[in-house]
């Protein structure tokens, strides 16, 4: 069975989308859906064992490039990967200080936050803040100013882990 996706291709290539940190989503949806159809392990139930492993291959190369084109973030580490950049996250631990005070306060509100609606407050303005910062990042990306994504992603990891945060004081406090 001949198959479209390519061992060799980026995820971007693999679903036919443009390099690029805005993505089509609902193209990369249907993108997916046919060639998760193609490629399904099901389809090769009764085929020779090379092909069985190929189709296992393929649907998990899918699955992850899927994953990560999905997700902002992880299509946004991506990008840097794909320049051949490294963004020094298990390394680099420098951040702008206005940055640190600035998480130092998002923390501090976390901590003091004694019910729901505080937290959905602080929410709302955590989504304000990432959106405009995924913005800013989509800047960077489409100017091909790479050292400023770079900086960006390692800011919004943080941002991230604290929406991330705040679901399990939610979590926390309706249990």
């Amino acid at each position: 069975m001949a198959t479209t996706i390519d061992l060799t291709q980026n995820h971007f290539e693999l679903f036919g989308l443009p390099k690029s940190f805005a993505v089509d989503a609902a193209r990369l949806d249907r993108r997916y859906l046919e060639l998760q159809r193609e490629v399904h392990p099901d389809r090769f139930a009764t085929a020779p064992d090379s092909e069985k492993r190929l189709s296992m291959q393929r649907t998990t190369l899918l699955n992850e490039a899927y994953r990560i084109l999905k997700s902002p973030l992880s299509r946004a580490r991506y990008l840097v990967e794909l320049a051949g950049l490294d963004a020094g996250m298990e390394t680099n631990t420098a951040m702008p200080a206005a940055f640190l005070a600035e998480q130092m306060e998002w923390r501090e509100a976390l901590e003091e936050a004694a019910d729901p609606s505080a937290l959905d407050g602080l929410e709302q303005r955590l989504s304000k803040e990432l959106k405009s910062r995924y913005a800013a990042i989509e800047a960077e990306f489409d100017r091909h100013d790479n050292v400023a994504a770079v900086s960006s992603l390692r800011q919004l990891m943080f941002l991230e882990r604290l929406r991330e945060d705040i679901a399990e004081a939610r979590e926390r406090m309706e249990t």
